[in-house]
């Protein structure tokens, strides 16, 4: 899991490098013009190109898609005028986010302490983003759309049927999001790539794959309980990126705020695991669930 997060952000500084040679569109299209084969190739050899979807999850891989693209652009878009960690401190609420969409939306079970903790969180991105302040930045808001966007994809992720693969997915994103990129073209200038900028785009490319096989591993193979936490391992990748590619040096509310969100997310993992080692107990060794 911390590779596969340390991918995913690597993959945000090399895109937040390319923005300075030309327009995010322009990006996602080349960098798409890479991925998309390479995803194809993959799915080629393990035998999962061409699959057979149920008419109950094309909708889903179709509004999963669709949440993917505007994830994409919301975040980008706070990525090129933002300092990375910040918009990864924002991005660090979303087990929170999923955890209250979850309990709305698919009926699962969410008590009084995770509803405080979710509040708090919520609070702490507040102070990172700090609205109305000297601090605030309007692509903030674009930080926040990508964590309702990807809020949404993890819900409808959950619904896919058990049985579907992973990489037909994935695939039908990177389509999309390279797609995007090819239709917006005509609205954006067209700028010379360079050498430098065809290698940042190559390495781009290697790293969102590597995040995408990383955490598929992991879902696959370790316990989720025990390995989510490592999620939080993203701001410590961001701090030194940002610092080293950058020199972008988080302000104390930022990093007030981002402990804030990482503390009652983690305590929000504390207690689902907690209730889920109380469920696997006899009925009568179980008290009465005040969560």
């Amino acid at each position: 899991m911390a590779l596969s997060i340390l991918a995913f952000v690597l993959n945000d500084g090399l895109m937040k490098a390319v923005f300075d040679s030309m327009s995010i569109y322009q990006a996602i299209f080349l960098r798409g013009l890479i991925t998309v084969p390479l995803i194809a190739l993959l799915a080629w050899h393990q035998g999962a190109l061409i699959v057979s979807i149920a008419p109950r999850d094309r909708l889903l891989v179709t509004l999963r898609v669709a949440a993917e693209v505007g994830a994409t652009v919301g975040f980008l878009t706070a990525l090129k005028h933002m300092p990375l960690t910040n918009v990864t401190a924002i991005l660090q609420v979303l087990p929170l986010t999923v955890t209250m969409a979850a309990a709305l939306f698919l009926g699962e079970q969410v008590g009084w302490r995770r509803w405080l903790a979710i509040t708090v969180g919520l609070a702490g991105v507040t102070i990172v983003i700090r609205p109305g302040m000297e601090g605030f930045s309007i692509y903030s808001i674009w930080a926040l759309a990508a964590v309702g966007c990807i809020t949404l994809r993890e819900i409808t992720t959950r619904k896919l049927s058990a049985d579907l693969p992973s990489l037909p997915v994935a695939l039908a994103t990177a389509i999309a999001i390279g797609g995007l990129g090819a239709v917006m073209l005509p609205a954006v200038e067209w700028a010379p790539v360079s050498v430098d900028s065809w290698m940042l785009l190559g390495a781009t490319s290697v790293a969102i794959i590597g995040g995408y096989l990383f955490s598929v591993m992991t879902v696959r193979t370790g316990d989720i309980g025990f390995v989510a936490p490592f999620r939080y391992t993203a701001m410590v990748w961001a701090l030194i990126l940002g610092l080293l590619m950058f020199g972008e040096i988080p302000d104390i509310p930022t990093i007030f705020g981002t402990a804030i969100i990482i503390l009652t997310g983690l305590y929000s993992l504390h207690r689902e695991q907690s209730l889920r080692r109380s469920a696997r107990e006899p009925a009568h060794q179980v008290g009465p669930d005040r969560d």
